[in-house]
């Protein structure tokens, strides 16, 4: 079980009989009465989000995930196809399964299947992947002041705000949490 108390993003529990994963917290201290705590939560199978409130102290029972390496073989139109590193079996998810992290995945890549009493509901990609510039705007010393951004697109069609120095054919260290550029390899 997990209460309001130990919530944490990422975490998945079950709620009215489906899978949810929280987004977000925040706990509300009203003028009179019990606190209460804000959760925006996705719906783990058809990724519906929604924004529910409870008391303090509500209590959930938390998912028994299941996690196993497998390996992102390749994207065929909007199915994703995968193998299992350790059985060698090879299955097949949605584009509207996987969410975001489509724009994070490229051939070859290793992540975390993650599974629900048998059935495959997502993968979970590493903090940090490395993706090649396919296409980005020459930046020039002086353009503008500090700390000056410009789009690059990546490899796998992820658009990431990345400093002037950094050119096409360049790889890059992207953080998945946020889409953020971290550095340049």
């Amino acid at each position: 079980m997990i209460s309001t108390g130990e919530l944490r993003k990422g975490v998945t529990i079950e709620l009215d009989n489906e899978l949810w994963q929280i987004l977000d917290y925040h706990h509300i201290k009203m003028g009179r009465g019990s606190a209460q705590v804000r959760i925006t939560l996705r719906n783990v199978k058809r990724g519906q989000t929604v924004e529910r409130s409870f008391q303090a102290g509500t209590k959930w029972p938390r998912a028994q995930l299941e996690q196993r390496p497998v390996q992102f073989l390749y994207r065929d139109g909007n199915d994703f196809h995968f193998m299992d590193t350790d059985t060698y079996d090879q299955f097949m998810l949605r584009g509207e399964q996987l969410g975001s992290a489509t724009s994070f995945m490229k051939d070859g890549m290793t992540l975390d299947r993650t599974s629900y009493e048998g059935e495959t509901i997502g993968v979970e990609l590493p903090v940090t992947v490395d993706l090649k510039v396919e296409k980005t705007e020459p930046g020039f010393a002086g353009d503008t002041a500090q700390g000056a951004r410009k789009p690059a697109t990546t490899e796998t069609g992820l658009v990431v705000q990345v400093p002037l120095f950094v050119n096409e054919g360049d790889t890059i260290r992207v953080d998945t949490r946020t889409g953020e550029y971290q550095t340049r390899l």
